[in-house]
């Protein structure tokens, strides 16, 4: 079985996010990029599930300008077996991910497609379900534990909803997106980072995957949110009713 793994290169989650001066956006040049820390957990798993045996190949993909390439090498020292690159443009949305996804499911026919819950520059988690609902595939989404059963083909999803623990049974092939519990993403050494560089990169256009990019959605503008105002020491009981009623107007 082969394993498809969506990855999206990001702002760094330890950067300190600033916006443009004209707030059309947030500010990525000179800025540390990185993987997707929940596209981390995907590859993480999907390799976890190659060395188990029971996956063939893992593929990684991912979608944008030419240094989404970097972020592809990446994927590749991590372990997965080869890289697909849709040039794009950075900022398109999960609709349009989903159709060049699907596109590409098309081509490579994998039993099981990843992707993280969502990405943390944009927070859409949209783009797990869009794609699972092009394809008619089932889905198990916010992943925290993934079992599968090659003999029945079928994979066992627990999911973190707010009542407990909900395990759900797929047939395969089907979308899974991962959670944090997930699984700890391995670190690339030296060795595979070096290997990587001469494993194979597969190049596609939207012309060649027939999708053309519209959408319904502008971004208007981009602010920081408000500073936070300093605490207050507050002498009794009474005086934080008083403040919670008239001040803040939460009872």
């Amino acid at each position: 079985m082969k394993i498809m793994v969506a990855i999206k290169r990001v702002v760094d989650y330890a950067v300190k996010i600033r916006v443009k001066p004209d707030k059309s956006g947030v500010e990525t040049k000179n800025v540390k990029m990185s993987m997707n820390p929940f596209c981390e957990i995907a590859l993480e798993e999907a390799l976890r599930v190659r060395e188990s045996g029971l996956a063939s190949e893992v593929v990684a993909v991912s979608i944008g300008p030419v240094q989404f390439t970097e972020t592809l090498r990446t994927g590749l020292a991590m372990g997965a077996d080869r890289a697909i690159h849709v040039e794009a443009p950075e900022n398109i949305y999960p609709l349009t991910i989903a159709k060049i996804l699907k596109a590409l499911v098309d081509i490579e026919k994998p039993g099981l497609l990843f992707l993280g819950k969502q990405a943390i520059d944009n927070d859409q988690n949209q783009t797990g379900q869009m794609v699972a609902g092009l394809l008619k595939w089932p889905q198990g989404t916010f992943a925290s534990k993934v079992v599968l059963d090659k003999a029945k083909q079928v994979a066992t999803v627990d999911r973190e909803v707010d009542g407990g623990i909900e395990t759900l049974c797929l047939d395969l092939p089907a979308v899974i997106t991962t959670d944090l519990r997930l699984n700890q993403p391995r670190y690339a050494t030296l060795p595979n980072i070096m290997k990587a560089k001469s494993k194979p990169i597969k190049k596609f256009t939207l012309q060649d995957l027939n999708v053309e990019i519209k959408s319904d959605l502008e971004v208007v503008e981009v602010t920081e949110p408000p500073k936070r105002k300093s605490g207050v020491i507050l002498s009794s009981v009474d005086e934080l009713i008083d403040k919670l009623k008239n001040e803040a107007r939460v009872i």
